[in-house]
C-alpha cells in the first residue's frame, strides 16, 4: 500500500522548503504533487512542511500532525489563497461500520477515525485562525 519514495519537482522553485528531500507516502500524494508542481495557479507548496499540535482523544496525549500539503494558490483577481490539504482514502473520512461485534479490525478503524477527526478538528482551527481554508482530497478528486 504504501510507496515511500522521494519526489523530484519539475519546477523546484515553486517549492516552499528543500526541493531535494521532498518524501511521498503514497502514489496518491505523487499524483497531487504533480498537479501542484504543474498547475500554474499554484504558486508555492510544500509536504509535510506545516507541524500542527493536536489533542488526541484515544490516549489523551499532543501529538504532532504533519499536514500533507500547504499550498498558495493565485485567484481570479489576483488575491492568492492558502490551503492545507489531507490526502486520504475516502473510507477514512467515515466512521468504519460496525461488523455486530468488537472485531480487532473494527477498533482500529474506529481508533484511526477518531485520530484523524481530531487532526483534521485542528487543522481547520488551524486555518481559520489565518484566514486560510482545510481541504481533504480523496480517490475522487484524484479522479482514481
Amino acid at each position: 500500500m504504501f510507496h515511500k519514495r522521494l519526489y523530484k519537482p519539475l519546477h523546484p522553485e515553486k517549492y516552499a522548503g528543500n526541493p531535494t528531500n521532498i518524501i511521498m507516502r503514497s502514489s496518491w500524494e505523487t499524483r497531487f504533487a504533480n498537479w501542484c508542481d504543474q498547475n500554474p495557479s499554484i504558486l508555492k507548496w510544500s509536504s509535510e512542511e506545516t507541524v500542527i499540535p493536536y489533542l488526541c482523544p484515544t490516549d489523551n496525549k499532543i501529538h504532532r500532525y504533519f499536514v500533507d500539503f500547504n499550498i498558495q494558490v493565485a485567484q481570479r483577481g489576483g488575491t492568492i489563497k492558502r490551503y492545507l490539504v489531507e490526502v486520504k482514502p475516502a473510507k477514512y473520512c467515515i466512521p468504519p461500520e460496525y461488523p455486530g461485534r468488537q472485531t480487532k479490525k473494527y477498533i482500529t478503524e474506529s481508533m484511526t477515525y477518531i485520530k484523524n477527526q481530531a487532526k483534521w478538528k485542528a487543522a481547520t482551527e488551524y486555518c481559520k485562525d489565518r484566514g486560510w481554508e482545510f481541504k481533504i482530497i480523496t480517490e475522487k478528486e484524484l479522479g482514481l
